[in-house]
């Protein structure tokens, strides 16, 4: 094998690094995409209480979907930045040849992803009869 191609990281290594942050991208739309959806369900779900005025007709609502899905969206966003970021770190470790593997964004990602899942279980669970 060419040294130089160790020395500096070899084009499947940098290939590689960047199929992981198109993943990383790819699971950050969908997050606030799905942010997005929660958001517009709470301003449907606003609409049909207008138009469900009668007593009879309960509609679920308690105002934290809107929040949820910011966070949501939020999320996606500083997933992606910090993806940019681990890009960026990898491709630079890569080129001096110190590559040391971290998983502090995979933790801190993780740790975003359970406190969201926390918000809407809780924001489920009323909803269970």
């Amino acid at each position: 094998m060419n040294q130089e191609l160790v020395k500096k990281g070899s084009a499947t290594d940098h290939l590689a690094n960047e199929r992981t942050f198109l993943a990383w991208i790819r699971t950050a739309i969908a997050i606030m995409a799905f942010g997005f959806v929660v958001v517009k369900f709470s301003l449907f779900v606003k609409q049909l209480s207008l138009v469900f005025t009668d007593k009879s007709v309960v509609v679920p609502g308690n105002g934290y979907s809107g929040l949820i899905g910011i966070f949501l969206v939020a999320l996606g966003a500083i997933m992606s930045l910090l993806a940019y970021l681990r890009f960026k770190s990898i491709e630079k470790q890569l080129n001096t040849s110190r590559y040391t593997s971290s998983s502090t964004l995979i933790l801190l990602l993780t740790l975003l992803m359970l406190i969201g899942c926390v918000f809407l279980v809780i924001y489920l669970l009323p909803g269970i009869s």
